[in-house]
């Protein structure tokens, strides 16, 4: 009985694996009753990420109806300053979640439990999972309203699907041939990387650009390039959709030698647990000094990306001595299957008298594989294991409470941890004490810091330079839309701006008459608003008391009247 029990099991769990393997073509429709027009594809390269989804153009306005993909059950609801804003996540029955971000606002079902929980936690930012019978949703009922709530750049609409294990897919592969693209993706540029202690291209052991030339049908050629050892290549390229102007990501690189498959690069489905090695994908240090991104076309240590596929001696091409002339082509392609195509002849060229490429060793040695410690005078530095994509010997300098740790191009995976000892500081001053990352150009931002004792520590994914400065200054808090005991009762919000020009905006709380008043707080905009119809104001007479905090306790305190009738 037991085993029958199991194999039922076996045979159900085999049959849903199945279906997700199958991917429907009509069940998803899309959310909005407009044009699908895309100013983001799935696996753009972002920053520190892949882009999880589609980003749908709203016309630059905000207010669209936002449909549900597919009848399901709203499983989560998160509300966030920055991030995706305003987002909602719909469970489906076939396992697949459909995810909306950067909502202006929810669907009055929908928003009448986002508020009363706001209310009750005196919180603009919550996270909810109803159940799920609590908010069953119809395939095409409004959901919410497109917005630009969130780190959002414009208005727009972020639609992500993701599969059981809520890994995010492509939405192309469930339909919406609405899309258009008659285009082939565009190459920017092409680079070379001699990628051995021995290999060297055209006469250098440094990465190389190489020309260019188009031919008549269209496809791209380059010189005969010179070349020993093991090298590999590296694409600037992007995709433009028809009727849009965006530069989005590509869908798919192939490469060939001499004709046989060594390298396939597909954006089909990713996890989050995996995104960030985009900095392994990419070429760190060329992007952080130039601001594009090189796709590289081979796979070095510590790359566990599942977006490769069949990948053939890591896509490197190994030259020697004895080779013959050899042919390296790239396909760029983009999910409709236009493909653009780059023909490389490599002919075999041994240097003996190249210099080698300098490594300059320092007392700061740091393995990949396992935890660095650094101490210095009153500064520490701990490296956890697997941080690092390679062994790298550390550029640290460190002067008092100023640490130059190492260089900005050189990527990590995982935060490090930097601590200052403060203990000559007083109590009170130590309060006031933060650390910043400053840029090359003397900007300083305020990083996240930890107070214990005489201790202030960070924890940072970023090489830089780090320092201590000191914050008494206070928030500021101006009404945007009133003035103090005026009459507003045609009013449907309240505004004010706040602003903390040293370490940022931590908390803010807002009264009127003693009771607690929802206000949303827009950080592009550093605009704090109450929404009126919330029906928290009743009285002719309104005394409103704003309460900002920095991220050092700096308090500042608005108070004003203004008079109502509802």
């Amino acid at each position: 009985m037991r085993l029958q029990f199991l194999i039922s099991i076996l045979a159900l769990c085999t049959q849903f694996i199945q279906a997700q393997e199958d991917i429907p073509q009509d069940y998803f429709k899309k959310p909005l009753d407009i044009p699908l027009l895309l100013s983001g594809t799935f696996g753009e390269l972002r920053s520190n990420h892949f882009h999880a989804g589609i980003d749908i153009k709203t016309k630059g306005v905000t207010g669209l109806p936002v449909k549900a993909s597919a009848e399901g059950y709203v499983g989560r609801i998160k509300v966030q300053h920055g991030g995706y804003g305003k987002a909602l996540y719909i469970y489906h029955p076939n396992g697949y979640q459909t995810v909306y971000a950067h909502l202006d606002n929810y669907a009055p079902k929908i928003q009448e439990l986002v508020k009363s929980t706001q209310y009750k936690k005196e919180s603009y930012e919550i996270e909810l999972f109803p159940s799920a019978s609590e908010l069953k949703i119809e395939q095409g009922e409004i959901i919410g309203y497109s917005g630009n709530s969130g780190s959002s750049g414009g208005p727009h609409l972020h639609f992500e699907i993701r599969d059981f294990n809520s890994k995010p897919m492509n939405p192309f592969l469930f339909g919406f041939e609405e899309v258009k693209d008659s285009k082939k993706p565009q190459i920017f540029a092409l680079h070379a990387y001699p990628l051995g202690s021995e290999s060297h291209i055209n006469g250098s052991r440094d990465r190389v650009q190489l020309k260019l030339v188009q031919r008549s049908d269209g496809t791209y050629k380059t010189d005969p390039i010179n070349a020993f050892g093991t090298i590999g290549f590296g694409i600037d390229a992007y995709d433009i959709l028809d009727l849009a102007y965006n530069k989005n990501g590509v869908y798919s690189v192939k490469t060939l030698l001499n004709g046989k498959p060594v390298f396939e690069n597909t954006f089909d489905k990713f996890s989050f647990y995996e995104t960030r090695y985009i900095n392994r994908l990419i070429d760190f240090e060329y992007y952080n000094k130039n601001r594009r991104r090189i796709h590289k076309l081979f796979v070095e240590s510590n790359n566990p990306l599942s977006v490769y596929k069949d990948v053939y001696d890591k896509g490197m091409v190994g030259i020697q001595k004895d080779n013959l002339d050899q042919n390296f082509e790239i396909l760029v392609s983009d999910f409709k299957g236009n493909t653009q195509s780059i023909s490389i002849p490599i002919k075999t060229d041994f240097k003996e008298d190249l210099p080698a490429k300098k490594i300059i060793e320092t007392e700061y040695f740091a393995k990949a594989n396992a935890a660095s410690v650094f101490e210095e005078g009153k500064v520490d530095i701990y490296i956890p294991k697997n941080a690092l994509y390679e062994d790298t010997y550390l550029d640290i300098n460190i002067e008092g409470l100023s640490v130059d740790l190492h260089k900005f191009t050189t990527p990590l995976h995982k935060s490090i941890t930097l601590g200052f000892d403060v203990s000559q500081f007083a109590l009170e001053d130590q309060a006031k004490l933060y650390i910043a990352q400053v840029t090359s150009w003397g900007s300083k931002y305020y990083v996240n810091t930890y107070r214990k004792k005489n201790r202030l520590t960070t924890k940072t994914n970023q090489f830089g330079t780090y320092k201590l400065f000191e914050d008494k200054t206070p928030p500021s808090i101006k009404p945007k839309n009133f003035k103090d005991k005026q009459w507003i009762s045609n009013f449907r919000f309240l505004e004010l701006e706040i602003e903390d020009a040293e370490t940022g905006i931590e908390s803010y709380r807002a009264t009127v008459n003693g009771e607690f008043i929802l206000m949303e707080y827009d950080y592009k905009t550093k605009t704090l608003t109450h929404d009126f119809n919330d029906g928290k104001i009743s009285d002719t007479k309104n005394e409103l008391k704003v309460v900002v905090t920095d991220k050092v306790g700096n308090t500042a305190i608005f108070e004003a009247e203004f008079f109502r009738k509802n």
